[in-house]
């Protein structure tokens, strides 16, 4: 085991930071702990690890211990993961829904995990589906091939294979997961692909060569840039309720990607912050008619 005590410039909220790689509540890469803390498991450069981050609030400080061949690495990373290096600079939240949710979440930040194919994998099994569909194709995938979190991790806890497992997944284990032919090839494709996607040195390089990349748009791309570059004007144009959020806390009016972009141009370099702010306020547009239904290619 090794640790490390990160003490912040200013306030982190340290599972708001996280949340975002939790795919569900089963996520078998992340978990909560009874006592607050965040657990989490990833593959490195270095291998896997399983990281646990702790807030000592009295202290100030961010308490750190990791597990496994990757632990140094993930300690290195920590304050990046964690948002360090997040600048707002040229962000002012007007008055209204975006004023209102920054007070009220003074430690939101957008941090950057450094992987960006552990990132691509279920931003891909999340095109074009509801939730509760990719996040159960994510726990199939990784109780089948995730190796065992090194260290005490919580039970069950698994470690994202690596790409060159991920290339050799046969059709009828993503048919059992629920994941169809495109979004496996997708992922299959991406997989040969990855030294390249994880040399990526910038936001933009990874944007260009996700999207030369088949079945990877702009959404995608959005999903897993914020993820693994923390940038913050990655918006996911064409998300399934993403712009109807925006436009309702905005304006009052639900709108289409369209017009959530001119509502967001005045943010343009923090675009994905705004909107992340907006997914925050809890501010929801009333529901009407029928909810997008969850398929089952398991039974196809």
């Amino acid at each position: 085991m090794r640790e490390r005590v990160w003490r912040p410039e200013g306030p982190v909220d340290v599972a708001l930071a996280l949340a975002v790689h939790r795919r569900g509540s089963g996520d078998p890469a992340w978990r909560r702990g009874p006592d607050g803390s965040v657990w989490r498991t990833s593959r490195t450069p270095d291998g896997p690890v399983t990281l646990r981050v702790a807030v000592r609030r009295a202290e100030g400080a961010v308490r750190a211990s990791a597990w496994g061949d990757g632990a140094g690495w993930a300690l290195d990373m920590l304050p990046a993961l964690l948002g360090a290096h997040d600048d707002a600079t040229g962000f002012e939240a007007p008055e209204g829904v975006l004023r209102e949710t920054a007070r009220r979440h003074p430690g939101f930040r957008i941090g950057r995990s450094g992987r960006v194919f552990e990132a691509l994998v279920p931003a891909v099994l999340e095109q074009k589906v509801v939730g509760r569909e990719a996040f159960r194709a994510w726990r199939w995938l990784l109780r089948k091939y995730g190796e065992p979190a090194p260290g005490p991790a919580p039970e069950e806890m698994r470690v994202f294979p690596p790409p060159e497992v991920w290339r050799t997944v046969p059709s009828w284990d993503w048919h059992r997961a629920g994941a169809e032919a495109v979004r496996a090839r997708t992922i299959v494709n991406a997989a040969r692909h990855a030294v390249k996607l994880e040399a990526a040195a910038t936001s933009q390089d990874a944007d260009r060569l996700l999207r030369a990349l088949p079945g990877i748009g702009v959404w995608t791309s959005a999903e897993i840039r914020q993820r693994a570059f923390g940038d913050p004007d990655a918006v996911s144009v064409g998300d399934y309720h993403l712009c109807s959020l925006v436009g309702w806390a905005l304006t009052g009016a639900k709108t289409d990607d369209a017009g959530m972009l001119e509502l967001l141009a005045p943010f343009r370099g923090h675009r994905h912050r705004a909107a992340r702010l907006v997914e925050l306020s809890g501010v929801r547009p009333p529901a009407r008619g029928p909810r997008m239904a969850a398929r089952d290619y398991r039974s196809f």
